[in-house]
């Protein structure tokens, strides 16, 4: 849905702009964009797209947008005019425009889906250039002067983005074991704070356009800012970014260690790999810190769209992901197999169970409601189908996961907040088998329920139940 004659209005301003003699066509809103709207349209033979705030929200929101939209478009002429391959800005929206806040953009012709591009033989030539390309790309931003970027952008040090993030995490009321444990890691490692340039903030698939030869467009400037630059290499491998493709480091088309070797030859700076390892772990705290973020805009009616509650509950994945980061630097003596599965679908009798209610609902809405919609209100059902899922599981194999986890916490001697504090000051230690073996089976156990498909957990499972 769009705010009373948002077309009208669209219509009117690209009248003033770009001349009388053209007419608004084939506007529609665009997939995505849980914290930014995008929209797509046509005006006088040229394809364009519309970025601005989602209807209820305001800039200054405690959200994921980051940048204010003017700033966002100043950035992108900058990283068009210094080569980043960057759509042009042809226009800003004013108040008078009745429009909200955003900027107009040239639309970059591609696809932006990963599952789309990643391992699809239609885009396996520019899969093959994405590892050179990613590292020009992000070498050229690294490059812009510091002197020339608005003065809205502001630095934090790796100390104080901790500290943000870990402030936002008690604001909302986090309790989540494995995220208390790794606020406490970083801390202990943060790097100095010596790197200052731009950085994109958001560079990922998804956010870049792929046609057949490659990349045509870096989109979603939002969370740009200065910063350390090996950030940006680790948020493109941040596990989330690689889109089940979880054994491809980087962004779930190439290895890191390829990943690095053109950066530096994009760049000529070598990356660090303990430096790396910091921003890889702190990138994918911060996502699932993002995901709670979500979940507490809808709260508290900011923007009540379902795809911010779904995405609220891909924390679990962030926990497998953080467990299986982390296993990497803990002793050989810790990785422990342990025996755990997926649980069967049981076979109901009797009355009809919770479970078979919400199953019958997702069937209606995949084959009844599905079938009848096109472009984003597809995409929402689809988002739907997801959340019915979710609550399907959890009305199946909630009480006795919840009963396991209590029945582990009684043997440990603390119950879920102890551990929780006690894991974020140091005193209760991961290493201790007890503690890890919580921790994992913890997040197996919520992972199946809200996204049992999601890579992360097969190789979870390979790693930790082999069969």
């Amino acid at each position: 849905m769009t705010d009373e004659g948002f077309e009208e209005k669209l219509a009117a301003y690209c009248c003033r702009t770009y001349g009388t003699d053209g007419r608004l066509e084939d506007v529609r809103r665009l997939s995505g964009g849980a914290s930014m709207e995008s929209w797509a349209f046509a005006y006088g033979g040229e394809e364009f797209v519309l970025r601005r705030l989602p209807t209820g929200l305001s800039a200054d929101d405690d959200g994921l947008r980051g940048v204010p939209l003017d700033a966002q478009a100043d950035i992108i002429e900058l990283a068009h005019a210094a080569g980043v391959t960057a759509p042009r800005v042809r226009g800003r929206l004013s108040a008078e425009d009745g429009l909200g806040d955003g900027f107009i953009m040239t639309k970059a012709e591609g696809e932006t889906l990963p599952h789309k591009i990643l391992g699809n033989p239609d885009y396996a030539e520019a899969e093959r250039k994405l590892t050179g390309q990613c590292a020009r790309e992000l070498a050229a931003i690294h490059r812009i002067p510091l002197k020339s970027l608005p003065a809205s952008l502001e630095y934090f040090s790796p100390a104080e983005l901790i500290r943000v993030q870990q402030d936002k995490y008690h604001e909302i009321g986090g309790q989540i074991p494995i995220y208390d444990a790794v606020f406490h890691w970083l801390n202990r490692n943060a790097p100095d704070a010596s790197d200052k340039y731009l950085v994109h903030g958001d560079f990922r698939m998804g956010n870049l356009m792929i046609d057949q030869n490659g990349l045509s467009a870096v989109l979603d400037w939002e969370l740009a800012r200065i910063g350390d630059p090996v950030q940006d290499l680790a948020y493109l491998c941040t596990p989330s970014w690689r889109f089940g493709h979880y054994e491809k480091v980087a962004g779930g088309f190439d290895s890191a260690e390829s990943f690095f070797e053109a950066y530096a030859d994009a760049s000529g700076m070598a990356v660090d790999p303990d430096r790396f390892r910091f921003w890889l772990i702190y990138s994918t705290l911060w996502w699932g810190i993002a995901c709670m973020v979500m979940g507490q805009i809808w709260r508290s009616h900011g923007d009540r769209s379902l795809e911010r509650t779904v995405i609220g509950r891909r924390v679990s994945e962030v926990e497998i992901d953080l467990l299986l980061l982390l296993e990497e630097i803990l002793p050989e003596d810790a990785r422990t197999p342990l025996a755990w599965s997926v649980p069967a679908t049981e076979i109901a009798s009797g009355e009809t169970s919770y479970g078979e209610l919400l199953t019958a609902l997702g069937e209606w809405n995949s084959t009844q409601v599905q079938s009848g919609l096109k472009g984003h209100d597809k995409f929402q059902s689809r988002v739907a189908g997801n959340a019915l899922g979710i609550a399907r599981r959890q009305a199946e194999w909630g009480p006795r996961f919840r009963d396991a986890a209590t029945a582990r916490l009684g043997a440990i001697g603390c119950d879920h907040g102890q551990l929780c504090a006690g894991l974020s000051n140091g005193d209760i230690a991961i290493t201790s088998p007890a503690i890890w073996d919580h921790l994992r089976l913890s997040a197996l156990e919520r992972l199946s329920i809200d996204q049992p498909k999601y890579a992360g957990l097969s190789v979870a499972l390979n790693k930790w139940s082999p069969s």
